[in-house]
């Protein structure tokens, strides 16, 4: 059996934080390894936690979802960052930025899982070796 899909979550909000856990919490294949409550935390707890997927907020304190995004993809060329928005505001920088992709949060939580399924999934067919 494969590894559990490990997601670090990024948002201000501790009730957004915490209602996109309690997603996951049912499902055996993805692991919230963190919470994260603005870029700046989220760089520091990429790189200690190394997650598969980091869920990233857009406008937040002390560093704002995509200049935390070029950060992270500095150093984590190779993750995967699903970013949420609230009516799309910032998605243009998040993908120029690095993004693999975007939703808004009113986004379904069918689609919210599988977003980060097969972003985890791209990750890990672009990791084995070919052959």
């Amino acid at each position: 059996m494969e590894e559990p899909i490990k997601v670090l979550i990024t948002d201000d909000n501790e009730v957004v934080r915490e209602g996109l856990k309690s997603i996951f919490d049912g499902h055996k294949d993805i692991e919230v390894v963190g919470q994260a409550v603005d870029g700046l935390d989220a760089l520091e707890k990429a790189e200690k936690l190394r997650p598969d997927v980091i869920l990233m907020d857009g406008q937040m304190p002390r560093m704002d979802g995509p200049t935390a995004i070029r950060a992270i993809k500095k150093i984590m060329p190779d993750v995967k960052i699903l970013f949420l928005t609230v009516y799309g505001d910032y998605a243009g920088d998040a993908l120029a930025s690095g993004a693999s992709w975007y939703l808004t949060k009113d986004c379904r939580r069918q689609d919210l899982l599988e977003a980060i399924r097969a972003l985890a999934q791209s990750a890990r067919l672009k990791a084995k070796p070919a052959g």
